[in-house]
């Protein structure tokens, strides 16, 4: 186990390296300047360097990736081009309304999806196997986007039931009131999530059932529902495990598009403001803790497969 652990937290290390390298260069080459988007078109070329200095954008791209990378590990991600604050401070005041999204998505998504999963690979023939098969199928090809819309215009605008514009409010504090701000852009998003994870989860649990330690345990008058819990269930949890894995990531690292459409005040809707105002600290802050979040819950991951399965352990 410790040498699994060792392996992985290895591996992190060098890709998060490399994906820091990746952040520095994709964010050189975006358009524009950003001093000039400061200073504007008009600004003379002394007040561009000035500004360029100011910024740190005057050296080479080696010289001002070594400094930024630097001050990064010790915790440093610079200033915002525009506000001025530090970089750490707006994302730590856009991080919780992330956490709280991707929270209620992910307990949704996992509701539906178990059940769902469970009732397509033992039940695919009848009304409510088909049915629900219809619902994956809807869900993978119908786009979150408009699928929110559709929300907004039928929940909030003509039933009124829900609020059109999602706020941040922390569930600490009033349970009832960030479950209202947030029900929606999580069903959403719980909605295409649901569908890929119950057709992982289905799919394993068909290939489980077959299995010749399932039949022994029915032949030894063991009760269906233990069956599945307790050997279809968690031989068939690993690979919903990875895609569970995944999806969290991305939540984490904010759904850009939903945020949007809802006027959601998380990670991704600041990220996507900071690249059209071409803030690169911002951007470059940012995006990193996106790659090293991603990066950490996969090591999470792997860890929980080597609890599931000891065997990984020796691989």
């Amino acid at each position: 186990m410790h040498g699994h652990l060792i392996r992985r937290l290895l591996q992190f290390a060098v890709v998060l390296v490399l994906g820091s390298i990746a952040v520095w260069a994709f964010t050189f080459a975006l358009p524009g300047d950003p001093a000039t988007v400061l200073l504007g078109p008009d600004a003379s070329e002394s007040e561009l360097a000035a500004t360029r200095a100011r910024l740190g954008l005057d050296g080479s791209i080696v010289e001002q990736y070594l400094s930024w990378i630097g001050h990064a590990v010790g915790g440093d991600l610079g200033a915002s081009y525009y506000s001025g604050q530090p970089v750490v401070r707006e994302l730590l005041d856009r991080i919780p309304a992330t956490i709280q999204l991707a929270g209620f998505a992910m307990t949704l998504t996992l509701l539906i999806a178990v059940p769902v999963g469970i009732v397509v690979a033992l039940r695919p023939h009848s009304v409510a196997g088909r049915v629900l098969q219809g619902y994956l199928t809807a869900g993978l090809a119908v786009p979150t986007f408009w699928l929110g819309l559709l929300l907004i215009i039928v929940l909030a605008v003509q039933l009124q039931w829900l609020p059109a514009s999602s706020d941040f409010v922390p569930i600490w504090r009033d349970p009832a009131g960030a479950l209202t701000a947030t029900i929606l852009p999580a069903t959403a998003i719980a909605v295409h999530t649901s569908s890929v994870t119950a057709r992982f989860l289905a799919t394993s649990v068909g290939e489980v059932m077959g299995k010749d330690y399932i039949r022994t345990a029915r032949a030894k008058g063991v009760p269906e529902r233990d069956v599945i819990r307790r050997h279809a269930l968690r031989n068939a949890s690993l690979p919903t495990v990875t895609i569970v894995g995944l999806q969290l990531g991305s939540f984490l690292g904010g759904t850009v598009v939903i945020e949007a459409v809802f006027n959601y005040p998380g990670l991704g809707r600041l990220l996507y403001t900071a690249i059209g105002e071409r803030d690169y600290a911002l951007v470059q802050g940012g995006v990193l803790f996106v790659v090293a979040t991603f990066l950490l819950l996969n090591l999470l991951v792997d860890v929980f497969y080597a609890v599931l399965d000891p065997r990984i352990r020796l691989t």
